[in-house]
């Protein structure tokens, strides 16, 4: 006689297993940086590969994001703190972001890091398909992703994460030199 009782238990932990089995090869995917070219809200393009040499937390954002608005002032204070010894930080608007709603938020907000508009998702697709906000992605100096972040950050860890890149580069004898902000 066949028993038709299902092992509820069993199936969760199965179905549980193979999403975060599918979610951990998903985030995998990007290792390095890829080759992007943000367009900032005041008109100059660069490319992300002209940042190289400086650790860079790329940070995709909306103005309708709770999260967003709530880690906005760490970043602020962590980019005054740190861009110059390094750092760059460069917010990416979301492509449902309506630009007019970005440039007021930028403005309201001081925001001093550069923000870019992704009007047709192609930053967010070269990213591994960025969607949820906010999502960061902190790059080291020679194009590896260090830490794929989905959520709100942990400011405390990424200060120290970005410590201790700049503290490897003047080991390497890389000092900072001055950002490439006006490169395009």
């Amino acid at each position: 006689m066949l028993h038709n009782k299902i092992n509820l238990p069993g199936v969760c932990s199965l179905l549980l297993m193979v999403v975060a089995g599918a979610w951990t090869l998903h985030s995998q995917r990007l290792s390095t940086a890829p080759d992007v070219t943000f367009k900032y809200i005041d008109g100059r393009q660069i490319n992300l590969k002209h940042l190289e040499r400086h650790p860079v937390l790329v940070t995709f954002w909306a103005t309708s994001c709770p999260g967003c608005m709530k880690e906005m002032p760490h970043l602020i204070s962590l980019y005054k703190a740190l861009s110059a010894q390094g750092l760059e930080i460069v917010g990416v608007a979301m492509s449902y972001d309506p630009p007019d709603r970005v440039l007021a938020m930028t403005k309201s907000r001081n925001i001093p890091y550069p923000i870019s508009l992704d009007i047709d998702g192609s930053i967010a697709r070269a990213f591994d398909d960025v969607t949820l906000t906010p999502t960061s992605f902190l790059i080291a100096p020679d194009g590896r992703i260090i830490d794929h972040i989905v959520g709100e950050l942990d400011m405390e860890k990424l200060r120290r994460q970005i410590s201790d890149i700049l503290m490897q580069s003047q080991v390497n004898g890389h000092e900072s030199q001055e950002p490439l902000k006006n490169q395009g």
